[in-house]
């Protein structure tokens, strides 16, 4: 792994420390209390180590490792795929050989990261064809959604290529199998969920037909199709999620990208695949996406390609990237605080979602105020001080949108508005062309110095020449005005323009502002160009920059002939170069469409209901769960794990002996006869079982527990009971102290945290709350330009695996911490490590990263904290488990936890219950084997002229490729990980609000309305849009479903939670004869319907929507209608 000598010592220091924490994890292990006595997180150094370690096939690292150094991961993921077929790593049947090569090859593919060669993958049969002859049928469960849409499609290849491997023949579908695939694939998008990709029925033929092996799976929900049922070989009437996934967003969807793959390795048999034909003209407009699923609360920010709306900028600052875009700090403070570092924002292009961070170097807001001024906002604080008086938002301002979104999306470049990068680049082209002396003598002429010049060009976002130094180098080196003191001369028509040139000809001026009389259509043709300018006392008053742009490129000094100009039918910029001699640039570019998504988040993970400890207490804890509660009985009844002690022979669900401290280990039982065995065997005709119902007595466990650790709760909660495949429960005392300390246990015995991702490369000491000396502790010895590193100002490259958290996850982690010592103290006998006394005493420990369709984890270093609630790391910290920053939340946990507490044997045995558990974990992080969206990341301080001139003509992204440099480029050198540059700067991360309003806002009407308030002040978002989109997409739908599940509702028994569809009889529990209760209130019913109303009666809306509503109130009001007090299960029985 190539690396520089700073960056080798810092992994060596990973790793050290990781080795430490595996060695007191392993000593605490070894005293027997946990299920097995080893650290069950096994760990990898890389891909080739996560995948056997996944798939357990001893010499597959190695086999990798060798065929990685001189193939494509495609290739070696289909090298090795032949190899377990032709035996080199065992003998295996044709049906387990062709299962473990397509499960094996799905590792490589998706880096050993996933579930779903484990899980995903259910199994692969020979099946035989109508003709007699044999073919591939591979099974596909849920999880194989945890790949991405293209590792789904090469394992349908892989499944051909093994199949031609073992000779098999084609799979020859019937009409009745591919028309039953086609209903089912309609009914699970009306039932269960919407694709990422729509095919006609036709299109979906074409490819069942065609496609070699079978693509089918086990069912998934709980829906029949009515019309092709009981087919032979489709073991199901029910829906298959999985195989529905990997046909229609698969195969179909990414079969573009699939020829690409089948045209590289000279895969024969698929020449009939072919992509949705490319549109390549340059229309802009395409079907706005992120408007199909509206959600009341949730503001649309700007209407598709609407002007005024979010002006796209090119570029990455050091908090952007991955998906993350960035708007100006005084954007997010006006729009209502909806707009927080993390909130996710649905876009109309180049991809679909991205979250927000905060850059204060692009083009800020320009609003209109109450009193009729316009003003362009230029920081947070202005934002928030004139907040209050804004009438209307004319512009938004930028959206930072990277070179690399486009690559990744694939999408071709869009022409952007013109900004300083842009006029920098002309300016330098123009004195390259002419020749230094020559524009020095220019320049000159012009009382214009050429150092002074040069510094605007190379310094073209902190350092702006005036607005009579503009007007003077467009003149002496022909290039356009400056964008600062350039307006939106495009949007206004050119009348309107000559007009204006006309009262300004009119109009008394003075050095310092110009003063116009107020009318109507001026102050129109003013908001329109996005001008500045105030209104006092019935005047219109530019101030001196405006004043003097305006006069200057529309002639207003100067005799011209008007007439002749409106003859040429020219468009408005052209009338203002023939009037001024000045080049002038569209300012506006491409505007992208916006909406709110789902808010930023930064909260403990805990199940439902919250949990201490994996501890069942059946229904003797109550509808609470309470494990105190549930010990007043002393003896309860629990389905638990059958143990037998090696010394005395007692009977135990416990790791360790309670009678004499030996170890235990597992025995079998037969549930007919009770006899045991040490493995599992057929008794009776039914298989034994590694667990059984017994009577335990929790009072005395619970007594111990609490002597153990020295520790009195008032509350304790457990779980109903386990679901884990042995159902060994965890001990007392780790539930003890986690409620002592306020935290909970997810499902495999872990405590996390989930936080949503933000990309960062750059940071700043004090942006952190960390100081320079303890900085310097961890390595951060000089800053990203080679400076030695003495003030906390300065900007700092991020290391690989070093992550900022939020305060509150400090804040949670200061108290597992506080848990993972004293456990090892009371429980283990061991020193405690970590030892903290406060929150800053966290930095430099380690923590594990953890997305929740994945089974691999990645090691993090705790470096700093932030107010937002992001969680900051590297890109490839975030593609090392496999996500992006389009508002994705993982789950953080402290190492020590992870290696203490994980157990496989606390996993649900439900098909996805090894998703989201650390069954591997990365220590240190290879580029070669993140996701690949991360090296589409660029790496550049400015984009050519070059860059903008392609994008003008709607250019492909990889035609760039010659001249921005991305992390792709650095792969396999030592530039791999350092020396990233970047073009915008932002002079605080923690600029910009923290927490959007949605999240404090209490009820829907309350953030119905404030949506509704910003949608009447932003220019660029139509209200009633806004109002029919969130009832058409929310509000009513939500209503009739509500109202359909109640209608079809299952009761509740409120003592051991038993449900029934239909009401039994005797009105009362069969199990235990508690009291029922409805699943489904009036409450969630009518929810919705107060607002609904509302909107209907203050909005105009389609008489449609209007109907649709009053109609659904109706519905209401009968079927509640009664004389008082709450609807009761009285009224169906």
């Amino acid at each position: 792994m190539n690396a520089s000598p700073e960056i080798a010592n810092y992994f060596a220091l990973l790793e050290e420390e990781v080795h430490r924490l595996y060695g007191i994890a392993s000593q605490a292990r070894n005293k027997g209390l946990d299920p097995r006595n080893y650290v069950e997180v096994y760990q990898a150094k890389d891909l080739a180590s996560r995948v056997e370690g996944l798939i357990g096939l001893r010499g597959l690292a190695d086999r990798i490792r060798e065929l990685s150094k001189v193939v494509s991961r495609e290739e070696v993921a289909f090298k090795i795929a032949e190899e377990i077929i032709r035996g080199k790593f065992g003998r295996f049947d044709d049906e387990k050989a062709a299962e473990l090569a397509i499960r094996v090859a799905l590792a490589i593919l998706t880096e050993g990261i996933t579930a779903a060669p484990l899980q995903g993958i259910d199994s692969v049969k020979i099946k035989k064809n109508a003709d007699g002859t044999s073919y591939l049928a591979i099974y596909y469960a849920g999880p194989i959604r945890s790949a991405g849409g293209t590792e789904q499609a090469l394992t349908v290849l892989v499944g051909d290529f093994v199949r031609r491997l073992l000779h098999l023949d084609r799979y020859k579908p019937s009409e009745d199998e591919v028309n039953r695939f086609i209903e089912e694939l309609r009914l699970y998008e009306r039932k269960v969920s919407r694709f990422q990709f729509h095919f006609s029925d036709d299109e979906l033929r074409d490819f069942l037909v065609r496609i070699p092996v079978e693509i089918t799976g086990p069912p998934t929900d709980p829906y029949e199709v009515s019309v092709y049922r009981n087919l032979r070989r489709i073991e199901t009437n029910r829906v298959r999620g999985g195989a529905l996934r990997v046909l229609n967003d698969g195969v179909a969807g990414k079969a573009a990208k699939l020829k690409k793959i089948i045209d590289k390795l000279g895969i024969i048999g698929w020449d009939w695949l072919k992509g949705k034909e490319e549109d390549n003209t340059n229309e802009v407009y395409k079907e706005p996406d992120y408007l199909y699923d509206l959600v009341g609360g949730r503001p649309i920010i700007s209407q598709p390609s609407r002007i005024g709306g979010l002006r796209l900028r090119y570029g990455r600052c050091r908090n952007t990237g991955l998906a993350a875009v960035g708007l100006h700090p005084a954007t997010m403070a006006i729009l209502e605080g909806f707009t927080a570092i993390g909130t996710q924002l649905r876009i109309e292009k180049p991809g679909k979602s991205a979250i927000i961070t905060a850059v204060d170097s692009i083009h800020g807001p320009i609003v209109k105020l109450r009193d009729g001024s316009v003003i362009e906002l230029e920081s947070e604080e202005e934002a928030l001080s004139l907040k209050k008086q804004i009438e209307e938002i004319l512009f938004l301002g930028d959206i930072l949108i990277g070179f690399g979104e486009f690559l990744e999306n694939n999408h071709n470049l869009l022409p952007p508005g013109y900004c300083e990068e842009i006029w920098s680049e002309e300016v330098l082209k123009a004195i390259k062309e002419k020749g230094e002396d020559n524009v020095n003598n220019s320049l000159k002429c012009h009382g214009l110095s050429f150092e002074r010049v040069v510094l605007y060009a190379e310094k073209p976002l902190e350092i702006k020449p005036s607005a009579e130094e503009a007007i003077k180098i467009s003149k002496a080196l022909n290039v356009p005005l400056h964008p600062k003191y350039t307006f939106f001369f495009e949007e206004v028509t050119s009348e309107e323009l000559l007009y204006l040139r006309d009262i300004l000809r009119k109009s008394a001026s003075t050095a310092s502002e110009t003063i116009l009389e107020y009318r109507g259509e001026v102050k129109r043709i003013l908001e329109k160009l996005r001008c500045s300018h105030r209104v006092k006392e019935n005047q219109i008053v530019l101030g001196r920059d405006q004043s003097l742009v305006l006069r200057e490129i529309l002639a207003a000094e100067k005799d011209v002939d008007v007439n002749s100009i409106m003859h040429e039918r020219i468009t408005p910029i052209e009338i203002v170069e023939k009037l001024s001699g000045i080049r002038v640039r569209s300012k506006g570019g491409t505007f992208i469409g916006a909406r709110m998504g789902r808010p930023e988040k930064a909260k403990p993970r805990l199940m439902k209901p919250p949990v201490h400890v994996l501890f069942p207490v059946g229904l003797s804890g109550g509808a609470t769960r309470d494990v105190l509660k549930a010990a007043e009985k002393e003896l309860i009844e629990v389905e638990v794990a059958t143990k037998r002690c090696e010394k005395c022979g007692n009977l135990t669900y416990m790791n360790k002996c309670e009678r004499c401290g030996s170890p235990t280990h597992e025995v079998f039982v037969c549930r007919i006869c009770g006899r045991y065995y040490s493995e599992p065997v057929t008794c009776c005709n039914v298989k034994t079982s590694p667990h059984m119902k017994r009577m335990v007595n929790l009072k005395d466990a619970l007594t111990k527990a609490m002597k153990n650790v020295e520790v009195k709760v008032d509350n304790l909660k457990g779980v109903k009971g386990l679901v884990s495949k042995s159902k060994t429960p965890e001990l007392l005392e780790k539930g003890l102290l986690r409620a002592k300390y306020g935290i909970y246990v997810y499902k495999d015995g872990t405590t996390r945290f989930d936080v949503t991702n933000a990309p960062l490369t750059h940071f700043k000491p004090r942006e952190i709350g960390v100081s320079v000396q303890r900085l310097r502790q961890l390595g951060y010895e000089k800053d990203y330009l080679g400076r030695e590193l003495t003030r906390d100002d300065q900007i700092l490259e991020l290391k690989p695996q070093d992550v900022i958290i939020p305060v509150k996850c400090a804040k949670y982690l200061y108290k597992v911490a506080m848990f993972v010592d004293e456990l090892l103290e009371k429980v283990y006998g061991l020193e405690p490590y970590y030892k903290l006394r406060s929150l800053s005493d966290l930095i430099g420990h380690l923590v594990i990263g953890i997305a929740p369709h994945t089974s691999a984890g990645v090691i993090g270093r705790i470096i700093g904290f932030t107010e937002a609630s992001v969680c900051y790391a590297h890109p490839y910290w975030h593609a090392a488990k496999r996500r992006n920053c389009d508002g994705d939340e993982d789950a953080i946990m402290l190492a020590l936890d992870a290696l203490l507490n994980f157990s496989k044997e606390y996993l649900p045995e439900k098909r996805g219950g090894l998703m989201d558990a650390p069954l591997v974990v990365t220590i240190v992080i290879n580029p070669l084997e993140v996701d690949e969206e991360s090296h589409n990341v660029e790496v550049v301080d400015k984009f050519p002229l070059e860059f903008y001139q392609a994008a003008e003509k709607y250019a492909d992204p990889r035609e760039c490729l010659k001249f921005v440099e991305v992390v792709k480029h650095r792969l396999n050198k030592a530039e791999q990980y350092e020396k990233f540059k970047f073009v915008h700067q932002v002079s605080d991360l923690n600029k910009g609000p923290k927490t959007s309003s949605y999240s404090k806002l209490k009820t829907m009407l309350d953030k119905v309305k404030l949506q509704l308030s910003l949608a009447e002040k932003i220019a660029a978002v139509d209200v009633q849009g806004v109002v029919e989109g969130v009832l058409k997409h929310h509000f009513i739908p939500d209503l009739v479903g509500n109202l359909r599940a109640f209608l079809s509702q299952e009761f509740r028994c409120k003592n051991c939670g038993t449900r029934y569809r239909r009401l039994p009889l005797s009105g009362k529990c069969r199990k235990c004869g508690g009291e029922l209760t409805l699943t489904v209130f009036e409450g969630a019913v009518v929810k919705y319907l107060p607002t609904a109303i509302s909107l209907i009666e203050n909005y105009k809306v389609s008489t449609y929507l209007e109907q649709n509503v009053k109609l659904i109130k109706k519905e209401i009001e009968t079927l509640f209608k009664k004389s008082g007090g709450e609807t009761s299960l009285d009224q169906y029985m």
